[in-house]
């Protein structure tokens, strides 16, 4: 059973597509009773999730713009502060790996891009949202590292940097904001069955790891059940590692 979030409120990023990951955060928090703020960099994709998740019967805000700019990242927490009255609990799930290929080759347009879209999204919109959840006595974050940074492999090394960024940074944020009430937390999933990866590994041998599993992992640490957690990378890879 998912824990009972009504009466909060959680802005989670990266909702724009069908089928990946924050779409089905987006969902789950919604079945879970958290009125939602959804965020993401292309405005008519992210409209469309909006209706889909209020024709479910959620309440939902959207507000679109490039997050890995602090003005987007502050207008999303807005939207949650003026429009639903504060805030409660931030998913951090906008990234993602933009370049697979040798290290050698990655170039410095290449590696800026990576590291902005996973790193200064979840700094930025942390950075907007503390003080939001501040003002409701504390609250919760949960970051998106991944399994590779636990195993690294070959030819993920932008995006190996990026996400073992997010793990540090998610562990220093707990610890600076410990005394304020707001819990930071990270999951690192393995190979996520998504529309994406699946069109794309599918004759791979993948040990695929389910949406709902991980979105499962999420609601824990996000919620009560995990007030005593905060400053860890919970593994979601089904034994892989």
């Amino acid at each position: 059973m998912p824990p009972d979030l009504r009466g909060k409120v959680a802005l989670i990023t990266g909702v724009g597509r069908v089928g990946q990951i924050g779409h089905a955060v987006a969902r789950g928090f919604g079945q879970a009773g958290a009125k939602l703020v959804i965020a993401d960099l292309n405005a008519a994709a992210l409209a469309d999730r909006a209706k889909e998740l209020a024709a479910q019967g959620f309440e939902v805000r959207a507000s679109a713009g490039d997050l890995t700019t602090p003005e987007a990242a502050r207008q999303a927490v807005s939207t949650a502060t003026v429009e639903l009255g504060g805030l409660d609990i931030v998913v951090n799930v906008a990234g993602g790996l933009l370049n697979y290929g040798p290290a050698l080759a990655l170039t410095p347009d290449q590696l800026e891009r990576e590291l902005a879209i996973n790193v200064k999204t979840t700094f930025y919109v942390s950075q907007a949202a503390i003080p939001a959840l501040r003002q409701r006595g504390g609250g919760a974050i949960v970051n998106f590292a991944s399994a590779a940074v636990l195993r690294p492999q070959s030819q993920m090394a932008g995006y190996i940097a990026a996400k073992s960024a997010v793990a540090g940074l998610t562990r220093a944020l707990a610890l600076e904001f410990r005394d304020a009430g707001v819990r930071v937390n990270a999951v690192a999933p393995g190979t996520m069955r998504t529309a994406d990866n699946v069109a794309q590994m599918k004759a791979a041998g993948v040990r695929w790891i389910e949406l709902d599993d991980l979105v499962n992992a999420v609601l824990y640490l996000a919620s009560d059940d995990a007030k005593a957690v905060s400053g860890e990378v919970l593994r979601v890879t089904g034994g892989d590692i």
